[in-house]
């Protein structure tokens, strides 16, 4: 028997004294506390929940201000680019007011009315004011084109002066004011960002409505709530307590019972007190201290005897308050079960400890004996082995730490073996997805090292060797690369070796054309500086580099054709005078024997440089056009008989047309023919041997799309429709030298004949026309030449004007007042007019003119240079003229032609191109 031992009765003995003693003592001694502690827990419970729930609507409340914050900066980022839009839209139309292609008040009109059209966001616009606080472009019918300046704001203050008085001071400014929404009466708050342009005048603004910043900010508190009435709705105090949310004026926001939830609660009544509810809750919010009341129980419905409890915290950003509510008696259970539960396991314990005193001496040293019998598994390498001891002494300790031990050791291994897979995995995928970011950059990439290895290439890099890039790993660059580009990139990788970073340019011919790449070398060190390898970069530049020449080659024929326009205008002058003089003198002296032999020759010669000149007015674009609707078709097969008496016999001439809509171009009848005719020529001169010439039209409508294949002509080509005119022939060709400067004013490959103004003039004529010339050729395979024109359609109701006669009109009696700056030509004039019976009375420039206007009753017409020194020119003194004499005839004359079709707001005269005869100068008197 095991109590027969005395070692064992006298710790049995003791094992109970010590159990009951211990068993007493938790009873009178820990239980009250336990109570008491338990209950003070269950109330910090329900404070803490509460603060978390504070702190949580909180965030929602700092999330919400910033997130008011960011958008509203995110607005006034996007005010900043839409005005920054509408500023490069108006420097795009003024620029085309420096170069001639509209007016300033046809720029004007077309950005007012463009910007007018132009919403964005939440119906918001673009407007802009003058400094006089005239709005020059609004969308609202209210204000678009109305003077402002007494549209004041609530303080009574001027808005849009002081809007435009800010802008003006600062450059740019954000400006909050009132304002209306389009098509709504009642002003709201906007905030407006407006920038100035004194170049043009105005001040250019666009503006949000602060509402819907806050209509946003709500939307998000909206969606905040739902997440937080589903978050409460998840949080029980107790058993039975919960969360809820008011707001000052006592509208339930959230609730967990649906009768309650989203109602005004402020009638709700203190069944103790006869008080708000509502009024009680808001008085104790931030006291600490919590709020008793009666209320009734879901099981006794009615009720009110059951005592309550709130704690109440106020979030002042929000205006909420944040309430919990929890029975006293569910506070009170939690003790009262833990107090139960603890005698229980008390007693259980007490009844364990005597058995388990019985039996402990003879059990005692068998645990002992299993824990050494794992241990000596365990060192053996079997990591499953276990103890099995779980009792509550220090053997069981014992043994449960070791086999923890055992267990963690185990599962260390374990999780180790796991994360060396995993990371196997994730370094393998990075590798992969890191080399498919590598294959797609826009660059070709390759990494050798010291001994000019390759140990990684990208897919770019492969494709210019047009080959695998796994075939290239692990070849040397002398392998791979070939000869003369191996010789060229060793000079610069020695560079590299040497620790230096290099970088070059390299050109190299790819699937028949030329590709020019950016190189950079750079060298990788390890961690005794000593470069271990060469990371090398390539750039594909071969687009930059052909965009630069491009551009290079429209300035530099830009230039050309100024200098030419300059020069065709003072030639002109001269060749009046000496046109003029020798005309006069063959006249005058035709009974001189021999002097028509001098004079003849002289005057054909003047009348071929007034032809050069003209020429060269087509090529710098000066050349005065009439443009109308053309049927080219009609016109190519016209001048087909002409070109077939002017060409050699051995050259065949074809015409092709698409069938369908009519060819039509919008152009200058007779610059074209003369186009036409200098193309069929420079062909002809081609071809010394005979060949053909092929002339082909087609209709081309040119969209985003097809911008890329409608490369290589002289500017990128504008969506459109156009009518495309082909010439080609299969001559000599052009070689590279003559395709970069062909379309040079005196620049021919003629030797000995030809001025070299063929290919100028219908350069010229071309992009006076707003079209677009590419020519396509190689030495010895002939050349195409593409001409791409404004398409317009046929008017049928068009009529052609009848040329006017002059028989029976003379000049006799009647007075012209002559304006001319240059004395010489103005000699010539006076001597033509005085020779057709006209009485002259001369002008050196346009104040003068006007100063002898009054003084002239009886003035017939005014002849005028247009270009002229002083404040007056041609153009603004027959304006003056027609105003006071509006019976008086206007005839201009200029040696540098002008286009009237590009004047915006003033009359258009008959013009004369110096130089001219003076039947012709009759005929415009006469006329």
């Amino acid at each position: 028997m095991l109590l027969g031992s005395r070692l064992v009765q006298r710790f049995f003995l003791a094992m109970v004294f010590i159990i009951v003693l211990f068993a007493l003592a938790i009873y009178f001694y820990s239980v009250p506390l336990i109570k008491d502690t338990v209950y003070g827990i269950e109330q910090n419970a329900s404070r803490t929940v509460l603060n978390n729930v504070y702190q949580l609507a909180e965030k929602i409340h700092f999330g919400l201000e910033g997130y008011r914050q960011q958008a509203l900066e995110s607005r006034k980022q996007q005010l900043k680019t839409v005005v920054g839009f509408a500023g490069s839209y108006a420097d795009d139309l003024f620029e085309q007011v420096a170069a001639g292609e509209l007016t300033e008040a046809q720029a004007r009109r077309q950005l007012y009315e463009g910007l007018r059209s132009y919403t964005y966001g939440n119906n918001d616009y673009i407007w802009i004011a003058s400094y006089e606080a005239v709005l020059l472009s609004h969308p609202d019918v209210r204000f678009h084109g109305t003077e402002a300046a007494r549209l004041e704001g609530a303080s009574g203050e001027p808005i849009i002066p002081t809007v435009v008085a800010q802008a003006r001071e600062q450059g740019e400014a954000f400006v909050q004011y009132q304002w209306q929404r389009l098509d709504q009466p009642e002003p709201l708050d906007k905030l407006s960002y407006v920038k100035d342009f004194p170049q043009w005048g105005f001040v250019i603004g666009s503006g949000l409505y602060l509402d819907d910043i806050e209509a946003e900010v709500q939307k998000r508190l909206q969606l905040a709530m739902v997440e937080l009435r589903h978050s409460l709705q998840e949080i029980k105090i107790a058993k039975t307590g919960y969360m809820y949310i008011f707001d000052a004026d006592a509208n339930m926001l959230i609730h967990p019972n649906d009768n309650l939830d989203g109602i005004n609660f402020i009638g709700h009544k203190n069944p103790v007190t006869g008080e708000s509810i509502a009024e009680e809750l808001i008085e104790v919010a931030d006291t600490g201290r919590e709020w008793t009341y009666l209320w009734d129980k879901p099981d006794d419905a009615g009720n009110y005897v059951h005592q309550k409890q709130s704690l109440v915290r106020f979030l002042e950003g929000l205006e909420w308050y944040i309430g919990s509510s929890v029975y006293e008696d569910e506070l009170q259970r939690s003790s009262e079960v833990l107090t139960e539960r603890i005698m229980t396991i008390t007693t259980v314990v007490l009844v364990i400890s005597l058995f388990v005193a019985l039996l402990f001496v003879s059990q005692i040293s068998a645990p002992l004996r299993r824990l050494a019998d794992t241990a000596r598994k365990v060192s053996g390498g079997d990591l499953s082995a276990q103890s099995g001891i779980d009792s509550d002494d220090e053997l069981g300790v014992l043994g449960r730490t070791f086999d923890s031990m055992v267990k963690r050791l185990s599962d260390n291994i374990h999780n180790l073996d796991y994360q060396v897979q995993s990371r196997t995995q994730a370094l393998v995928e990075t590798e992969r997805r890191q080399r498919t970011i590598l294959d797609e950059l826009p660059a070709q990439l390759a990494l050798v090292d010291s001994d000019l290895r390759y140990h990684f290439v990208n897919r770019r890099y492969a494709e210019m060797f047009e080959c695998p890039k796994e075939s290239l790993v692990g070849k040397t660059i002398q392998e791979v690369m070939p000869t003369a580009m191996y010789e060229l990139f060793m000079p610069y990788v020695e560079q590299t070796l040497d620790g230096r970073e290099c970088e070059f340019e390299y050109s190299f011919e790819h699937h028949g054309r030329e590709v020019i790449t950016r190189r950079k070398l750079i060298p990788e060190f390890d961690e005794n500086g000593r470069v271990q390898a060469i990371l090398t970069l390539s750039f594909d530049m071969t687009a930059a580099k052909e965009a630069e020449r491009k551009l290079t080659e429209a300035q530099r024929m830009s230039a050309v054709g100024q200098l030419a326009g300059g020069l065709a205008h003072d030639f002109n002058n001269l060749l009046t005078v000496v046109i003029g003089n020798l005309v006069s003198a063959n006249d005058r002296y035709a009974e001189v024997d021999g002097l028509a032999t001098y004079l003849t020759p002289a005057i054909r010669a003047g009348r071929r440089g007034a032809d050069i000149t003209n020429r060269l007015l087509s090529f710098s674009r000066n050349q005065p056009l009439s443009p109308s609707c053309i049927d080219v078709g009609a016109l190519i097969n016209d001048s087909l008989a002409l070109l077939q008496g002017s060409l050699p016999s051995n050259i065949a001439i074809g015409f092709e047309a698409d069938e369908g809509p009519e060819l039509v171009a919008f152009v200058d009848q007779s610059q074209l023919e003369n186009a036409l005719f200098n193309l069929a020529l420079n062909a002809r001169d081609a071809m010394p041997k005979g060949g053909q010439l092929r002339f082909m039209v087609n209709n081309l409508k040119v969209t985003t799309g097809d911008l890329g294949r409608n490369a290589g002509y002289d500017e990128p080509v504008l969506p459109g429709e156009y009518l495309r005119i082909s010439v080609t022939d299969s001559g000599q060709g052009f070689d590279q030298d003559s395709l970069n400067r062909a379309f040079e004013p005196f620049y021919t490959t003629k030797k000995g004949t030809g001025s070299g103004l063929g290919l100028s003039m219908v350069y010229g004529f071309v992009k006076q026309s707003r079209g677009y010339i590419r020519i396509d050729s190689k030495p010895g395979q002939g050349a195409k030449i593409n001409l791409l024109l404004p398409a317009r359609s046929v008017d049928p109701d068009a009529e052609t004007p009848l040329p006017e006669r002059l028989e029976g009109k003379s000049g006799e009696g009647r007075l012209i007042l002559l304006a001319e700056d240059n004395a010489d030509v103005r000699a010539v004039i006076v001597e033509q007019l005085v020779d057709s019976g006209f009485g002259v009375v001369e002008a050196s420039d346009g104040d003068e003119a006007l100063m002898l206007l009054d003084s002239l009753d009886e003035l017939y017409a005014l002849v005028s240079d247009i270009m002229m020194p002083g404040e007056i020119d041609g153009y603004e003194l027959a304006d003056r003229v027609s105003l006071r004499r509006p019976e008086a005839r206007i005839v201009l004359i200029t040696g540098y032609a002008h286009d009237q079709s590009e004047r915006e707001g003033g009359r258009h005269y008959r013009t004369l191109r110096k130089p001219f005869q003076a039947n012709e100068l009759r005929r415009a008197l006469l006329g």
